[in-house]
Order: structure tokens, then C-alpha cells, then sequence
């Protein structure tokens, strides 16, 4: 018997959720085993293991992932499918909590299975009804005072940025001071040391309504009510070229209320430099103190060890990496890849190999093929989907994005705050701005003309793109003035010591006892 055609439903004749500590999915079904079966999300893929014998196959999913080299966790919640799909004509297992690591349901849309995960919130917690009570309680209850610091990064989807510095900052100044870190759900691995709460959960509400100090590097949103007790230290996530909160054109009254509301619930606005600081200001009317202290995140690009992200990643040490991070674009905020990097890095590597000198197209840079690391913003990594192709790899989930800065040969970003940072390592940047009219006219607009003083050069066309990062050198000697006197403007401060400064401030003013 042969295997069906590919996209075809494989027929399966029994599904079991195994439970205990490593929960799995188990599968059968008569005839030909599928080559490869694997459960996948959008950022996530659970692959099986097949076995088949007298026409007969069974396959086992993990449902326990390590992703990045980290420990085993829960996967992202999301919508999962099977690939190749399946249909079954069997009964599905009910919806379950596995506590600690996820809730599992089963599902038929479209006729072939869907497994959703979500957060393992008790049933105490989980619901809309719950949720309201859970936010009633927190809303009027006066919590005493809690010497202890609640971060949260990019709404709970990673420990990461400036949050996961100022943590590791904090644990070595001042180890006794308990550390939470509000997350998603179970798949975030938080810093040794640390305390995972998950979103929604008792002790989720608790702690924000007692800890003396709350660090986030986005929006609080609605559920969050200050006490007196408490300070919110508000680290954001770049410097900015592009417009943002009330800079922005054709601003409703709605969304800009909601900035307003925002925007008063911070007591301490930390800013990567001057520059940062004026445009907060004007952005979000906001009038509190700001702590000029350099970015925490870019504390690593002087000290982490780029051997081990290379290592963890698979990359060989003689491959070239470019890192390709664009911003997100509002009206698409599902598409990441505006290069075509499988193509772009193909055509790359083809050009490179067909030298006819033989010798490397960037002297003094490592010989070897290139490698493309794609990633997206963190507003695209729950609607987006990874790319998989031959010379890249979809980094969009990998924690922290300084790691990948460090082993970078070169940045090809587009309007993304990511230039401000990757400066600091003073290695070539390109600006691949095929939409540039559109997203400065249109989208978004810009503080200032990133053309007339680009630390790189600002190209639309892939092939030229090609021809620019085969010579970095050649780039590198070419912007070398302007890239001075960016780095002299955006990254004065970014010395490796912006975590360690913050965190004895907090400590000097009391903040934290």
C-alpha cells in the first residue's frame, strides 16, 4: 500500500492523550505509516515518533518541547494542526488540565483534528466568570505592601529586553528581593531565581497589587489598578524612528484616551538616550521623571558570549549570519518576510560560491556560507507563521533578541528600533526599505530623515542588497563617520553598565527596601 497523496487527510483509528509528567499524544491507524507526522502551531512544531509493523502504525508526540536549547516546557498556546492533516473515526479524548503545563482540547473544524493549548489556569480560574471575580477581588482589595518586583515583557510572552537585564541585575545586587515574572503561559521560561505567574491565575492578581515596584517594557492595559504603595518602571522597547502614541496621524479620540490612561500609571520612564527622551515626552504628554541611563538589554552586546547563541543555534563557526529584523507593518501584521530571505540567501551563497578567486567575498570576515536569521517583531509572533528554508532560520521566538546581535555579522533591518541597538556593537547595518514611501507617508511616518544620516546604506532592491553585504568591509570604511556619529547620538550611555546603574537607583531612592 502507498502513502496518500501530500495535503490528503490521514485516517487514524485511535487517539489517547497520555497525562503524568511527560504528557503525549498517541496515534494509530492501518496501512502505510506517514513518513513524518508532527503537531504544529504557528511558532511551534511537536514532531512524532513513527513506528509501523505488519500493516499496522503508531506514533507518539511529545507534548513537552525544548525550544532554543531551554528546559522542557509546555508549547505556545495556540491552534495546532496535524501535519499531514488527520481525521479519525474514533471518539476524541476530552478537554483536560495537565496542572503546571497546559490546558488540552481536541477539535474537527474543517473535518480534520485540531489540538488548541492554552494556559493551565485551575478551574477556579479559568473563564470569563472566574476572571471577573478574580479582577473584582483585585480591584477592592487593599493588599499589603510586598518587597518584591513583578516584570513582565511584551504583554508575558517572553522573559526578555530590558525587564530580563534589570532581573539579572537586581539577582546580583540584592538576591533576597523576591522576582516574578507575569507570563502567557507555561512555555516561558523565566530567569533561574525567578517565580513564574501565570496570567490570570490568584497569584498573578496578587502579586500586582502588592509588589513594591512593577517593571514592564509595554502597555499595562485595562486590568491593572495602582496602589500607593507601588512605582511602575516603564523600560519600553526602543529607541524610535517611527511615529508612535500621539505623534501618530489620523489619531482617534478612542485609542488616544487609552495612551493618556496609559501613560498615567507610569512613575518612571527609562530612556536609551536624549534623542528617546524629547520624543517621549511630546508622544505621550508625559511630564514624569525620566532615567537617561542607556539601554539594560544592551548591556550583553559588550559582554555575552556569542560562541554558545552560535552553538545553541547550529550555526558553524565559519558561516556568516546575517540577521534580517524588520518592524511590523499595521495594516499586515501577520507578514514578516518583505526580502524573500530563502531566495535572497540562496542567491547569496550562490554568487559567493561562484567566485572565481576563490576567496572569500569580505576579507577578513570568517569563510563559509551564509546563514539568514529571520526576526519578526514581537506583535507578529502570535500571528505569524516560522519559515522554514535551506540557509535560514525563523528566530521571531527566540527570547532574547541581544543574543542574536552577538553573533550577527551584520543587521538588515528596515524601521525597527533594532538599529538603535545593534549600534552598539558597531558592526555593518543595512536599511532594506522596499515600502519606504509608503510606510513614511502612509503607515507610520518617521522623527527624521533615516536617509540623510543611516549609519548603512538604505537600499529597495534585493540584488543590490546582495552585491552590499558581500563587501562588508567596504561598507564598514564607507559610513564609518556617520555610523561614529549615530553611535555619539543614540548610544552614549550604552556602556554595559545601564542595568547595574538602574538597578542602584532604585535601590538609592528607596524604591525597593
Amino acid at each position: 500500500m502507498t502513502a496518500p497523496p501530500a495535503g490528503t487527510p490521514l485516517v487514524i483509528d485511535s487517539i489517547a492523550l497520555a497525562t503524568g509528567d511527560r504528557p503525549s499524544l498517541r496515534l494509530g491507524g492501518a496501512g502505510t505509516a506517514p513518513a513524518t507526522l508532527a503537531l504544529s502551531g504557528s511558532r511551534s512544531r511537536l514532531l512524532a515518533v513513527v513506528t509501523a509493523s505488519e500493516g499496522r502504525w503508531e506514533a507518539t508526540i511529545p507534548l513537552l518541547v525544548s525550544r532554543w536549547g531551554a528546559t522542557e516546557a509546555a508549547p505556545p498556546s495556540g491552534r495546532y494542526r496535524f501535519e499531514p492533516p488527520l481525521e479519525t473515526s474514533a471518539p476524541l479524548p476530552e478537554a483536560q488540565l495537565i496542572p503546571r503545563r497546559f490546558r488540552i482540547a481536541f477539535d474537527t473544524a474543517d473535518s480534520a483534528i485540531a489540538v488548541v493549548f492554552s494556559a493551565p489556569l485551575t478551574d477556579a480560574e479559568n473563564g470569563r466568570e472566574q476572571q471577573a471575580r478574580l479582577e473584582a477581588d483585585y480591584r477592592s482589595t487593599e493588599y499589603p505592601p510586598l518587597n518584591a518586583v513583578f516584570f513582565e515583557s511584551f504583554y508575558g510572552q517572553n522573559a526578555s529586553c530590558n525587564p530580563l537585564a534589570l532581573d539579572r541585575a537586581l539577582a546580583s545586587a540584592r538576591p533576597d528581593i523576591p522576582r516574578y515574572w507575569g507570563v502567557r503561559d507555561a512555555s516561558v521560561i523565566v530567569p533561574e531565581g525567578s517565580v513564574a505567574l501565570l496570567e490570570g491565575s490568584e497569584e498573578w492578581w496578587r502579586v500586582r497589587g502588592s509588589a513594591r515596584l512593577i517593571v514592564i517594557n509595554d502597555w499595562l492595559r485595562n486590568r491593572y489598578r495602582k496602589r500607593r504603595h507601588q512605582k511602575v518602571l516603564q523600560t519600553w522597547h526602543g529607541t524610535m524612528l517611527k511615529k508612535l502614541a500621539l505623534s501618530r496621524s489620523g489619531l482617534r479620540l478612542r485609542p488616544a484616551l487609552a495612551t493618556l490612561r496609559e501613560r498615567s500609571r507610569w512613575d518612571i520612564l527609562l530612556s536609551q538616550n536624549h534623542y528617546a527622551t524629547r520624543i517621549f515626552r511630546r508622544a505621550y504628554l508625559y511630564t514624569g521623571p525620566v532615567w537617561e541611563e542607556g539601554y539594560p538589554r544592551d548591556d550583553a552586546l559588550l559582554s555575552g558570549d556569542a560562541t554558545a547563541v552560535r552553538a545553541k543555534l547550529g550555526i558553524a563557526d565559519d558561516a556568516k549570519v546575517l540577521l534580517y529584523a524588520p518592524t511590523w507593518r499595521d495594516d499586515r501584521p501577520d507578514h514578516v518576510d518583505h526580502l524573500d530571505v530563502s531566495h535572497f540567501t540562496a542567491l547569496l551563497n550562490h554568487s559567493t560560491r561562484s567566485n572565481p578567486t576563490g576567496q572569500p567575498s569580505s576579507p577578513g570576515r570568517p569563510d563559509g556560507d551564509y546563514v539568514t536569521l529571520i526576526r519578526g517583531h514581537s506583535r507578529t509572533l502570535q500571528p505569524g507563521t516560522d519559515l522554514y528554508a535551506g540557509g535560514v532560520i525563523d528566530v521571531t521566538s527566540y527570547p532574547d533578541v541581544s543574543e542574536l546581535f552577538l553573533i550577527a555579522d551584520a543587521l538588515i533591518t528596515d524601521y525597527s528600533s533594532v538599529m538603535f541597538d545593534f549600534s552598539v556593537t558597531g558592526k555593518p547595518i543595512f536599511f532594506f526599505t522596499p515600502d519606504l514611501d509608503r510606510y513614511r507617508e502612509v503607515l507610520r511616518g518617521f522623527y527624521f530623515d533615516l536617509i540623510a544620516v543611516a549609519p548603512g546604506p538604505v537600499v529597495r532592491d534585493p540584488d543590490e542588497l546582495i552585491e552590499l553585504v558581500k563587501n562588508l568591509d567596504g561598507v564598514d570604511d564607507q559610513y564609518a563617520q556617520r555610523y561614529a556619529a549615530w553611535r555619539a547620538r543614540f548610544n552614549p550611555r550604552d556602556d554595559g553598565r545601564a542595568a547595574e546603574r538602574v538597578i542602584a537607583r532604585v535601590l538609592r531612592e528607596g524604591i525597593l527596601e
